[in-house]
């Protein structure tokens, strides 16, 4: 079985159980009530927690946390486990954990069904417990960047990675095609997407290799597409989530850029075509700012913010939140450790990988003590300039369903000879059914 059928069949998976799913974990849990302070166990428990990265250094990073909890609270935790599970399968695996009424105790969760998470009832509310912990500074959190996990008055999670998409630059393969430097672009206001898409086109016919690479989008993935429409101020639904703005002019102009610039400019890697920024694959890649782990000294590189559209420069985060299952089985104990995993001092270290939503540690020279790869320049430009006003990535309290429709109906537009409007139109046909449950 092909991989593209292999990856629908789980995104159908997931849809068919997330909503079931949460809806027994949040009966299992008795009550969406926010949790208090923890009572002392009559013997220490263990807690686990869900993940989707396995890059050890980040593991270690974590477990060094929790090993400090559970030795300032012998009373209450034994151990904290980080169980992962691969990116690409993470939501099918922990809905099944949670249909299957093995809950974990706390998991990190996808902006995207964040919607679905928060309203479902399955997770606790953890406003209580952060703002009631000493020296916790839960003022210090951007109110922004918590939206997405509040519903009413009360917060469903906390946005422990707040990393703004950015365009990396392969210099050593733009210079040697003569084109211009996307640094001095943006310091002269020309950095656009049609500048970054002349520049691809050219270093990719001079190199042989790729030129602008969308990391992770692979004709999958087309909520990561994001990063290039927001320059035309295009969304593929209203904000409310219930009218499909996938036939929207602004939104016709933004995928007919990007069909050009794949099938008539060749500056973006047609389907099919894997291209690595990163094993200098390619001249360029829009990706989060925390994929700088993965540079090394083969090729000099640089980093800048995204271009801008007709609309002009729009910022785009990639969020994602941890939360407290109320149908874990110690969930005052867990959002303890939660607010203990996420206080200015830790969120300092985990800044590291993961931008943290706090005023105080969003400036350049705090997030480059963390990120000896970056400069204080490069993080003020594209971290703390890039979660100013950012939008994230679409969501949606039926993203599921929906992003495997859109998923299908977009197939027909990654053809050379694709009518877009047409493609659209029926893309939005296919989801306004799905808009309106």
């Amino acid at each position: 079985m092909s991989a593209q059928h292999n990856r629908a069949r789980r995104t159908a998976g997931t849809a068919a159980v997330l909503g079931a799913a949460l809806a027994l974990s949040a009966c299992a849990g008795g009550s969406d009530a926010p949790v208090g302070d923890p009572e002392t166990p009559s013997e220490p428990v263990d807690l686990r927690m869900t993940v989707w990265t396995a890059d050890e250094t980040q593991l270690a990073l974590f477990q060094s946390i929790a090993d400090a909890y559970v030795a300032e609270n012998p009373e209450l935790v034994s151990s904290v486990k980080f169980e992962t599970i691969p990116f690409e399968d993470y939501t099918t695996a922990l809905t099944t954990q949670l249909a299957g009424g093995n809950a974990p105790d706390l998991a990190w969760i996808f902006e995207s069904n964040a919607p679905e998470f928060v309203s479902s009832g399955a997770l606790v509310d953890l406003r209580p417990v952060l703002e009631g912990t000493e020296e916790y500074a839960f003022d210090d959190l951007v109110p922004s960047a918590l939206t997405l996990w509040e519903d009413g008055e009360g917060l469903y999670a906390y946005p422990f990675s707040n990393s703004p998409f950015a365009m990396f630059v392969n210099t050593d393969q733009i210079e040697e095609a003569g084109q211009p430097n996307p640094v001095d672009l943006v310091a002269d206001g020309e950095w656009t997407f049609d500048a970054a898409r002349d520049i691809a086109a050219a270093t990719a016919e001079k190199s042989g290799e790729q030129g602008l690479v969308v990391r992770d989008f692979e004709y999958q993935s087309w909520e990561n597409l994001a990063t290039v429409w927001s320059g035309w101020q295009a969304a593929p639904w209203s904000a409310d989530g219930t009218q499909c703005t996938f036939t929207e002019p602004a939104m016709v102009d933004a995928m007919t850029w990007f069909h050009d610039a794949v099938f008539t400019d060749a500056a973006m890697p047609e389907p099919g075509t894997t291209a690595d920024f990163f094993a200098g694959d390619a001249a360029m890649t829009i990706t989060q700012i925390s994929r700088a782990s993965a540079l090394d000294d083969s090729f000099h590189w640089d980093v800048v913010p995204l271009p801008a559209g007709p609309a002009g420069k729009q910022n785009v985060v990639g969020q994602a939140g941890v939360g407290v299952f109320a149908a874990g089985e110690h969930p005052d104990v867990a959002a303890d450790f939660l607010a203990y995993f996420t206080n200015a001092e830790n969120a300092g270290q985990l800044a590291a990988y993961f931008p943290p939503p706090r005023q105080s540690l969003l400036n350049g020279e705090s997030l480059a003590d963390a990120n000896p790869k970056l400069t204080a320049g490069q993080l003020e430009a594209v971290v703390v300039e890039g979660v100013e006003d950012a939008v994230t990535k679409p969501a949606h309290k039926s993203f599921a369903k929906l992003s495997e429709t859109v998923r299908a109906e977009l197939d027909a537009l990654w053809v050379e000879d694709a009518d877009v409007e047409a493609v659209l139109a029926d893309t939005c046909a296919a989801i306004t059914p799905l808009l309106e449950d």
